[in-house]
């Protein structure tokens, strides 16, 4: 059946891991958000038995939206930047037939046994973790062998979600629901802190206002430790005042760390500043969460919706658009379409932090679901086609163009 799987759908969608990921993310998107809007609205009970609305949202935006959107880039930068085989064919419909097993599983938790729902929802990172790994340990720079341990977090922390609810156990669910937060934190900054200066620095040679601020590893080290010892602290339940402390340590170096970049010389560069401000709610995320351990004046969760919306967000359509052009053969200029989306993405994440207020926190929680909903909803109409099609001509060269 896994041999005729790849003739179901166009061939060209498994040339590469963006077409199906990007395809199956960007329909999922806006049907789970409407159907966290509508059990928080209060329309439905909700789609997974009794468990909390809290709970199957967090998930699903972890393990099936964002790990689409995440497997998609990068399966598709993994041969430009470290030179492993591309994943395509029978492979790639393998994976995506996992992911796909794992949704269908998830939703069906009410109808079948929870250890067979929990083994199928689990599959997806083993096969991915087989898939690459012996590719990335022949690659000549060994630093792509960090995304091991990561696969292994997500695996983790996905396992430790189903051995919760099948406990009953709620509140461990949750620890591990921000555990995969973290683990997609982390990825963020050691791919997204090599992705965004790379291109910013092509950017500023072609218009000729300065080179690419050189790597230093001490500082890319250090913003990655930081953000692991974060993890560590409070997924451990360690005091407030360290975690607090941890969190302004990583807002300041990683302000520090994108403040070398120069991202301001770039600004007319739409498909540039979608990444650099990305980065930039990254930092407001470290800020609030420093601010909510420190003194308790904002929310405990504001922070999560500043990353998770705002910089991951921005940042995922930022490299969805990127890539989309560039490996099917079109030019790298974000289309008026996208603008409007980052835009849409930027306006949901303002207005999730406004849930502090509750004489708005309704129409904001509506807004920015809808707000959000409607950016990646955009990108399916305005990509959506493309990724079946085979691509144009284009020169050679990776994601690094």
């Amino acid at each position: 059946m896994l041999a005729t799987l790849p003739r179901i759908v166009p061939v060209s969608l498994w040339v590469s891991a963006f077409r199906p990921f990007f395809l199956l993310g960007t329909l999922y998107a806006p049907l789970l958000m409407g159907a966290w809007l509508g059990a928080w609205l209060g329309w439905w009970s909700g789609p997974v038995g009794n468990m909390p609305a809290a709970l199957w949202h967090g998930h699903e935006m972890i393990f099936g939206f964002s790990t689409a959107i995440i497997l998609g880039i990068v399966l598709t930068a993994l041969p430009s930047w470290a030179g492993t085989e591309e994943i395509h064919g029978t492979r790639l419909a393998l994976i995506v037939a996992a992911w796909l097993a794992g949704r269908l599983a998830f939703w069906a938790l009410p109808l079948l046994p929870a250890g067979v729902a929990a083994v199928a929802d689990c599959l997806l990172f083993p096969l991915v973790f087989a898939t690459v790994a012996p590719q990335l340990l022949r690659a000549a720079n060994r630093l792509y062998l960090l995304l091991l341990p990561v696969l292994a977090a997500f695996f983790t922390a996905n396992l430790a979600f189903h051995l919760s609810i099948g406990a009953g156990n709620p509140a461990f669910a949750t620890l591990a629901l921000h555990g995969g937060v973290y683990t997609i934190l982390t990825l963020y900054v050691l791919k997204g802190g090599v992705l965004t200066p790379i291109f910013t620095g092509n950017a500023l040679r072609e218009k000729g206002r300065g080179e690419q601020a050189p790597f230093r590893m001490w500082l890319d080290v250090t913003a990655v430790g930081l953000v692991v010892a974060l993890a560590a602290l409070d997924l451990a339940g360690a005091p407030a005042r360290w975690v607090g402390l941890a969190a302004l340590a990583c807002a300041l170096v990683h302000a520090g760390r994108v403040g070398r970049w120069k991202g301001w010389r770039v600004a007319d560069v739409p498909l540039l500043l979608v990444m650099h401000l990305g980065f930039a709610w990254l930092i407001l995320a470290f800020a609030l969460k420093a601010l909510a351990a420190l003194t308790g004046l904002v929310s405990g969760t504001a922070w999560l919706h500043a990353f998770t919306v705002g910089s991951l967000g921005m940042m995922m359509l930022g490299l969805m658009t990127r890539v989309s052009l560039r490996h099917t053969g079109r030019p790298l200029a974000l289309p008026s379409a996208m603008r409007l989306a980052c835009a849409l993405v930027f306006t949901a994440a303002i207005a999730r932090l406004l849930l502090s207020m509750p004489e708005v926190r309704p129409a904001a929680i509506t807004a920015a679901a809808v707000l959000w909903a409607g950016a990646f909803a955009i990108y399916l109409s305005r990509f959506g086609a493309l990724l079946a099609r085979p691509s144009l001509p284009r020169k050679s060269g990776g994601l690094n163009n």
